[in-house]
């Protein structure tokens, strides 16, 4: 598999990144563990995931899919044939996203155990913490670098505004820029990147790494191909019907991110105008 670098972050990587949110929630440990092995098998090398995968779960706590990566790496021995994407500044409990110096400080640390590994190759900083200066957040950065336990950083869920104004701090204050973005982008969902976002990472030379590939885990077969006979849009109806029913239910709780009205609102629209098409 030919691989790509990853901007100036010194990591090559195949197209493709396994999103692993998935891991402790819809997937066990024995089913995450073969979505891993075909992933690697297949010739593909990085792994994305967050120390609050997968907290929205009744139950859970976080660190779930972390926890079920590293005892994969341990269990294959394949640290040096992955590069694992985790991230920072989510809600794990404190009430709040948080990218303050001693929290990340601190969360670093507990990703770095339950991955069982040295340094995490890509950190992402995954939500803007309006709380905290872009000063304190990439001094903290500063310091997993320098000792070695993060190897570049990056950031996810910026718009324009953010970026502009973390750039501008790392440059003025002489920090670590975040060197990769990480922002929401599929063939539905393009308007948080096409415009400004993307105008000003591109003349940065920042590397791009979309999420959610399809809205929400969805992608129904409406919007990949519109049907063309009669018999082919009725089938196709049916399918849209039975994915705005598994949309309202989906996820089950609403402590995960992705869950959010105007998100539901949206895909039930979308089902309901394919249908009628």
């Amino acid at each position: 598999m030919q691989k790509r670098r990853l901007g100036r972050t010194g990591l090559s990587i195949a197209p493709l990144v396994l999103g692993g949110n998935v891991f402790g929630w819809t997937a066990d440990k024995r089913t995450s563990f073969d979505l891993l092995d075909r992933f690697v098998d297949a010739g593909f090398n990085a792994i994305d995931t967050a120390d609050a995968y997968s907290r929205w779960v009744p139950g859970n706590e976080g660190g779930e899919s972390e926890t079920i990566i590293g005892e994969w790496m341990q269990s294959r021995r394949a640290r040096d044939k992955v590069t694992i994407i985790t991230k920072v500044g989510s809600d794990m409990g404190q009430g709040k996203k948080d990218l303050s110096a001693p929290y990340i400080a601190k969360a670093a640390e507990a990703s770095l155990r339950r991955l069982q590994i040295d340094a995490i190759d890509l950190y992402l900083s995954h939500w803007p913490d309006p709380d905290t200066p872009y000063e304190e957040t990439l001094g903290a950065h500063e310091k997993l670098l320098k000792a070695g336990k993060v190897k570049a950083i990056g950031a996810s869920n910026l718009d324009a505004t953010q970026l502009r104004e973390a750039l501008d701090v790392a440059k003025a204050r002489n920090l670590p820029r975040y060197d990769v973005l990480q922002p929401e982008y599929n063939l539905y969902d393009r308007k948080s990147y096409d415009g400004e976002l993307g105008d000003r990472a591109w003349p940065k030379i920042l590397a791009s790494s979309p999420i959610s590939a399809s809205p929400g885990g969805f992608f129904p077969a409406s919007i990949a191909a519109r049907p063309t006979s009669a018999r082919a849009r009725a089938a196709a109806g049916s399918r849209t019907t039975s994915m705005r029913a598994d949309i309202a239910s989906w996820p089950h709780s609403t402590r995960y991110p992705g869950n959010t009205r105007r998100n539901r609102r949206r895909l039930r629209s979308h089902g309901s105008s394919t249908a009628k098409a």
